[in-house]
């Protein structure tokens, strides 16, 4: 407010105080929670600003505070039949025909073409979209109850999306993604494994070893039979061939 004085000087306040989930900083008109646990969706918030001059002029606004709960037990996964980057551009309509259809707040935690083509939002025929419904005090529809209304609502659902994507449209209900294991998770297992091959590695050496010690030890054995024996054995034979004598061979042993 261009104002001086007290025309100039601005105090917020949410009308009525509607909710006791958040508050507002009257100077800043800084929004913060109060206490939102175990509650989530969006909240509408009637927000005023008033000026202090002796004829008080005020002006309101609403604001949309989203609170997510991507973590909810209560996700429910519906897979239409439309391209992803389409439903994406039309996600809003696809929030509005839903709530009104099944009578409650619905936040759309994601939307994807598929688990595995998830981060890069490929363009397939297929889309899931995953939704939490809330009912009038914001706490969350039990997910068998949403998948219930869902299934009654089916048709009706389908004839409104149609009008969205100008095309025909099937909605069916699918199962969400299975939970990521957490960091800590995955370089636990990733140095399980690495400690787990390096243990085998040490086995497979040992094992080498001892068998290559093993292996020496009987060709030095077998090396001594034969220089006892004198048979087979070119240290027992003169240069004709013949075999020197035993009184010899023992002479060269001694």
């Amino acid at each position: 407010d261009p104002d001086s004085g007290d025309n100039g000087l601005v105090l917020y306040s949410l009308v009525n105080h509607q909710t006791n989930e958040f508050d507002i900083n009257e100077n800043t008109g800084e929004i913060f929670t109060v206490s939102v646990a175990g509650k989530a969706g969006t909240f509408y918030l009637e927000v005023q600003a008033a000026d202090q001059g002796t004829r008080r002029l005020t002006a309101r606004t609403t604001v949309n505070v989203t609170v997510d709960s991507s973590s909810s037990s209560n996700i429910v996964v519906l897979v239409l039949n439309q391209q992803i980057n389409v439903v994406e551009r039309n996600i809003a309509e696809v929030k509005r025909v839903l709530e009104d259809k099944l009578g409650w707040n619905v936040y759309i935690v994601d939307a994807y073409s598929n688990e595995l083509e998830r981060k890069a939002r490929s363009s397939t025929g297929e889309s899931h979209v995953e939704i939490i419904a809330f009912d009038e005090v914001h706490q969350e529809v039990p997910a068998q109850d949403v998948k219930r209304k869902l299934k009654e609502q089916s048709r009706n659902i389908e004839a409104e999306l149609e009008k969205v994507f100008s095309t025909s449209v099937t909605a069916a209900i699918g199962e969400p993604p299975a939970a990521s294991s957490s960091p800590e998770l995955v370089a636990a297992i990733v140095l399980s494994v690495l400690l787990a091959f390096t243990f085998i590695t040490f086995l497979v050496y040992v094992g080498l070893d001892v068998k290559r010690k093993r292996y020496t030890e009987l060709l030095s054995n077998n090396g001594q039979a034969k220089i006892m024996e004198g048979i087979d054995n070119p240290w027992a034979m003169d240069k004709n061939g013949s075999l020197k004598s035993l009184e010899k061979l023992e002479h060269m042993n001694n």
